[in-house]
């Protein structure tokens, strides 16, 4: 039977981990073991910041109903409290919408909350 080589594989891998590699700087790009590294750390990077991405937008919208309920007289707790004793049922990504674009409606649902709290 005859031997097998790996040279075919081996080329096949190596050519996928520098295609991966490509954008990176210098020796990042152009050898194996330093693309190979610079490719695992990227990897593991946008695993983790796939899910901070949910974390930073939440605390983004947080900041701006916060900022536009306090126009209001109104704190964030409150507000959010009061909408659901109101039976209001907005995530936080379509109040901070609301809070940046169509202020006036953002005033009504404060008035809203204002009523339902307790």
């Amino acid at each position: 039977m005859a031997r097998v080589t790996t040279s075919v594989t081996r080329k096949k891998r190596k050519k996928k981990i520098l295609k991966q590699a490509r954008g990176q700087f210098g020796a990042r790009s152009k050898l194996y073991r330093t693309a190979k590294n610079a490719v695992e750390r990227g990897w593991a990077y946008s695993y983790r910041d796939r899910r901070r991405r949910k974390r930073d937008f939440r605390r983004l919208w947080i900041a701006r109903i916060n900022a536009a309920s306090r126009e209001h007289d109104l704190s964030y707790s409150r507000f959010i409290s009061g909408l659901r004793n109101a039976g209001v049922d907005l995530n936080r990504k379509a109040l901070a919408d609301l809070a940046v674009r169509e202020p006036e409606a953002f005033a009504e649902l404060t008035k809203l909350a204002k009523e339902h709290m307790h």
